[in-house]
């Protein structure tokens, strides 16, 4: 067959097949009497093939290698080309995503698609203090989904803080967003997640961190309980009391507790659920002592009277402790 004969059967150009010539991919068998290039059915499969390999991502130096070194071994270029593909969805995806975002911001003019497109670099920037900068830029600038995956994302403590406080100004759809960080398998993004939603208003938030007081990652579990306990959600008591007992964040659990026992009636739950903490055979002594502490800022008279049952203490510790808050109390 002459060349155009094959560009018609192939879909390749003749410019094309005489391209893959001056790179030897490609050899016509033969020549006409008046010097037209002739090729035979093996050259045109291998025409085929060439495009085949294009068609998956090879250069034509790769082709060249793949057709004609019998040494080549085709698994490193497939988990080469694997890579690549990774990357080029990769970085499609990011596209896409950022985007959408410029569109959520529902931009008026050019001057504020760059606007947007300027600050989602920013707060994807290798500096600390580019990212702070970023987040805190006017919220109407910044679209809260980059804000919350920025948040999860964020293990700088200062360029975090700058990034939950922007949340908590960003007019909502921020908690839901943040709430699918509280499944992820990595601890560190659960603690971000609960600690953002912990900075966020409204009762969206509150819900989810009310769910969060049964997560099985104790540090969500502390972080959610630390917040609610804050804003006055009796619901955060048992968990609390439990960070007492394991000694973690106990003091700042110990000082919510004190907010919680805003009337009689809440004292005297917490004061008695610290007494049965107390005198649990399973809670070390460690743990009794920090319970009795806790007791020393719950009033009323069950914490009083359950101050008074530790005099006789088993645990000098213990008995001393009781001893000098009864009497901070007048009790003593």
């Amino acid at each position: 067959m002459l060349i155009g004969e094959v560009a018609r059967r192939s879909g390749v150009s003749a410019r094309m097949l005489r391209h893959y010539e001056s790179l030897g991919l490609v050899r016509p068998s033969g020549r006409t009497g008046s010097g037209y290039r002739e090729y035979s059915g093996e050259d045109v499969r291998r025409i085929f093939h060439i495009e085949s390999l294009r068609a998956v991502g090879l250069s034509l130096r790769e082709i060249g290698r793949a057709l004609d070194d019998p040494g080549f071994t085709p698994s490193a270029l497939v988990d080469d080309l694997i890579l690549r593909t990774r990357e080029r969805i990769a970085a499609e995806t990011e596209l896409l995503t950022r985007l959408d975002r410029v569109r959520a911001a529902d931009p008026t003019a050019w001057e504020d698609v760059l606007q947007v497109l300027a600050l989602l670099r920013a707060l994807g920037s290798a500096s600390a203090g580019t990212r702070q900068r970023a987040a805190l830029a006017s919220v109407d600038e910044v679209p809260v989904e980059a804000l919350a995956e920025a948040a999860l994302g964020e293990g700088d403590p200062y360029v975090a803080g700058a990034l939950r406080w922007a949340l908590s100004r960003s007019g909502g759809g921020g908690a839901a967003l943040l709430a699918e960080g509280l499944s992820s398998p990595v601890a560190a993004v659960r603690e971000r997640a609960v600690r953002s939603l912990a900075g966020l208003p409204g009762a969206e938030a509150s819900a989810l961190l009310r769910d969060a007081l049964a997560s099985c990652d104790a540090v969500v579990r502390s972080r959610a309980a630390l917040a609610l306990g804050a804003q006055g959600e009796a619901a955060a008591t048992p968990v609390l009391v439990d960070m007492i007992v394991a000694g973690r964040n106990d003091t700042e659990a110990a000082d919510v507790l004190s907010v919680l026992a805003g009337d009689d009636a809440a004292a005297d739950r917490i004061a008695a659920l610290l007494a049965d903490r107390i005198r649990d055979e399973a809670s070390g002594p460690p743990a009794r002592g920090r319970l009795t502490q806790a007791l020393a800022g719950i009033p009323g008279a069950t914490a009083s009277g359950a101050l008074t049952e530790l005099l006789g203490d088993a645990d000098p510790a213990v008995a001393l402790t009781a001893a000098y808050l009864l009497r901070l109390r007048g009790d003593g």
